[in-house]
């Protein structure tokens, strides 16, 4: 997670715009998705509305925290932190006024393998707000002191997570599953790490993940093709075609069957445990979201929420989840509980594990999940941001426009049999990788 910066901060404080201006509802099945290619050669996803004078844009490039040199964890992740914090001519102060006095949102985040950017805007800012955005994408300054300022806070997240359990557990979780690998370095980085961290260490992994080719960009909003090719090009025209980017190998889950346990004086245990499963271009995936529906990922309705939450009171939440990064699949499972019942919360999770194999869900479990998930999916296109969202997220891993009509279906077409074959494929005999953070460990 990158750090809530000075921007964010004052818009929350401000109450951005009017909520109401980005709740407008454009249903899945009826948009209507433009794929537009700008005179520079920018390929972009549109959705237009002119419904509200909005425009939200979202964009990634190829490469985030998996590019942090060795001995400079947390690098993408300040750089997200500092690109808006001074651009051209416009120092920290001078550009944060300037995106208040246009009512302008410009944001940037880190994941493991994409460097991701965000603009919305009312329409009558329009050009104003690209502008904005070109500078910091193309002119960031790194003054030093804003530099610190954001290190600062980020060390200060740092800090106070090195007594949470559940932020020890996920760090030695990914340590120890991906040793040596980059998905194993923590993403924000270290204390040390990052108060090490320079202007120049920034201006370097900038040049390297910006550039045109693998950028994806979404736009939705009160906004027309040919003006929002020539904003693009704007933006994005002249940064270079190619990045220099670190190449990053293939990997999977190791060792398995591994237990850590770290001591920690607080009441709570915090309890995390994963296998190897599936990235995103597997044919097994949506048999296995479907699997992992019914098994941990239902909030209220799954086995992991009944059996810890429900019938035992074990937790006040448990799930799973399926993690598909560029380089490698997971299938993971957290919680936390009473120190003195870790144990046997671990012992129930694993047991569940075990059941999905030997018994499989019921017809009407089955029936329920998909129910639920092809329902609910609407909720993800209910304002401007989510559905540029989902565009950006279609582009990056590369499912295509038509995933939005065809993803229901896939979901129907999930059968009994394909369940159980996924889960015999994904946790027969399983040997999590297990780390539990607590005043019970040892």
């Amino acid at each position: 997670m990158t750090a809530f910066t000075a921007t964010g901060r004052r818009l929350a404080a401000a109450g951005f715009l009017v909520a109401g201006l980005f709740a407008a509802t454009l249903p899945a099945a009826a948009m209507d998705i433009q794929e537009i290619t700008t005179p520079g050669g920018l390929t972009a996803w549109l959705v237009q509305d002119d419904t509200v004078p909005i425009v939200a844009i979202k964009f990634a490039f190829a490469g985030g925290a998996s590019q942090d040199p060795d001995g400079k964890e947390g690098l993408a992740n300040l750089l997200s932190a500092t690109l808006d914090e001074g651009a051209g001519d416009l120092d920290s102060q001078a550009f944060q006024t300037r995106l208040e006095d246009l009512s302008v949102r410009i944001g940037f985040d880190t994941g493991r393998d994409n460097f991701y950017g965000s603009l919305r805007t009312l329409t009558p800012n329009i050009d104003d707000a690209f502008e904005m955005l070109r500078l910091a994408v193309n002119e960031p300054r790194f003054d030093t002191d804003a530099v610190e300022r954001m290190k600062r806070q980020i060390v200060s997240g740092l800090r106070r997570e090195a007594n949470d359990p559940d932020a020890i557990a996920g760090r030695v979780w990914a340590e120890a599953a991906f040793p040596g690998h980059p998905y194993g370095r923590p993403s924000s980085g270290t204390q040390d790490s990052v108060t090490a961290l320079s202007p120049e260490d920034l201006a370097a992994l900038h040049g390297r993940l910006f550039a045109r080719k693998d950028l994806k960009i979404s736009v939705v909003g009160a906004i027309g093709p040919e003006r929002l090719a020539a904003l693009l090009d704007s933006v994005f025209g002249a940064l270079p075609e190619a990045g220099e980017l670190v190449a990053v190998a293939d990997t999977a889950l190791s060792p398995e069957g591994e237990r850590k346990s770290i001591a920690l004086d607080v009441p709570q245990t915090s309890i995390r445990l994963g296998l190897p499963a599936l990235k995103r271009d597997d044919p097994d995936f949506i048999p296995a979201f479907v699997m992992n529906h019914i098994l941990g990922g239902g909030s209220f309705s799954s086995w992991l929420y009944e059996e810890v939450r429900e019938k035992r009171g074990l937790a006040y939440s448990v799930g799973s989840y399926l993690i598909p990064y560029e380089h490698a699949g997971l299938w993971m499972a957290a919680t936390g509980t009473r120190s003195d019942r870790a144990e046997e919360t671990l012992a129930i999770i694993q047991a569940q594990i075990a059941r999905m194999v030997s018994e499989g869900p019921s017809a009407e479990e089955l029936t329920k999940a998909k129910a639920y998930m092809t329902g609910s999916y609407a909720l993800r296109f209910d304002t401007s941001d989510k559905i540029a969202d989902q565009l950006l997220g279609l582009q990056v891993e590369e499912l295509g426009m038509d995933y939005i009509d065809t993803r229901n279906s896939l979901i129907e077409a999930v059968t009994l049999e394909d369940v159980r074959r996924v889960a015999d494929r994904l946790l027969k005999d399983a040997r999590p990788l297990v780390v539990t953070v607590g005043s019970g460990a040892s």
